[in-house]
């Protein structure tokens, strides 16, 4: 299985709005220039976010993009799935599969493995937080954009 860039960039946008603003709201214009992503295609990719409740917008000028719930609540499975759709290894395993899919639908010992290491996967990334990535973030040394903001001399 490989990711899309939909689900690749939305886990770094989501990540960088917890990270630089916690629960509050960032503009679309800065998530886009930290993580370096087009402004266009993060849009496409918030819409999905926002339709399973995992991102809000506010309109206006003290508006932009914010987290719907607390980071430790969003799982990195949940906002991949939301881009992505479906994680299946092979169309073959999709639940209700049939035999148009596979002629040997139902009766191939492979499909256990293909669906027990999707459960591994899924399980995987249901257990890393938003919250975990900016504690990794932190200990990793990542700069929070507005660090050096603070920083006065006399």
């Amino acid at each position: 299985m490989r990711l899309s860039t939909k689900s690749r960039y939305g886990v770094r946008a989501l990540f960088d709005i917890a990270y630089n603003c916690g629960t509050g709201s960032t503009q679309i214009q800065d998530i886009s220039r930290r993580q370096h992503i087009s402004q266009r295609y993060l849009e496409q990719i918030f819409q999905s976010l926002k339709k399973v409740g995992i991102l809000k917008s506010k309109r206006g000028p003290q508006g932009g993009y914010m987290l719907a719930r607390n980071p430790a609540d969003i799982s990195l499975g949940e906002i991949v799935r939301a881009a992505e759709g479906d994680l299946l290894l092979v169309e073959c395993a999709r639940q209700g599969r049939k035999k148009d899919l596979c002629e040997f639908a139902g009766e191939c010992v492979t499909q256990t493995v293909w669906l027990g290491a999707e459960a591994v996967f899924q399980e995987y990334l249901d257990g890393i937080t938003l919250q975990s990535l900016c504690e990794r973030g932190m200990e990793m040394g990542i700069k929070k954009d507005g660090d050096e903001l603070f920083a006065y001399s006399i």
